[in-house]
């Protein structure tokens, strides 16, 4: 757990540049609020819009509140069938990274595991 009380994370990749953002959050309810957040932020850096949301088929993704904000702003929604990472192989090598970077700055912080 984080100082800030987040137990999990979220990660949103550009698929053309490879950008990542990370975002810690306290419940795996937080995506959508914190995906709102991002796209808005995202968007007014850019100027350009979301067009696609690849994703697993976590409840997190496949809430009917969710699915009608992306209907709304006309955002594609493509989901990977369960227990294959591989066709979200992007997400899966940065999330991979992201571990392994947080468990070596513990680890020379002195920290537990």
């Amino acid at each position: 757990m984080s100082l800030g009380g987040a137990k999990y994370f979220v990660s949103f990749i550009d698929d053309y540049s490879r950008r990542c953002w990370v975002y810690p959050i306290k419940r795996k309810a937080d995506v959508f609020s914190v995906f709102k957040m991002y796209k808005a932020q995202l968007e007014l850096e850019s100027g350009k819009k979301i067009k696609c949301l690849r994703s697993d088929n976590g409840g997190e993704y496949t809430s009917k509140e969710f699915a009608e904000f992306c209907d709304q702003e006309d955002i594609k929604k493509q989901f990977t069938t369960a227990y294959t990472p591989q066709q979200n192989g992007v997400a899966e090598r940065m999330n991979r990274t992201l571990l392994k970077r947080t468990r070596a700055m513990l680890g020379a912080a002195g920290l537990e595991k």
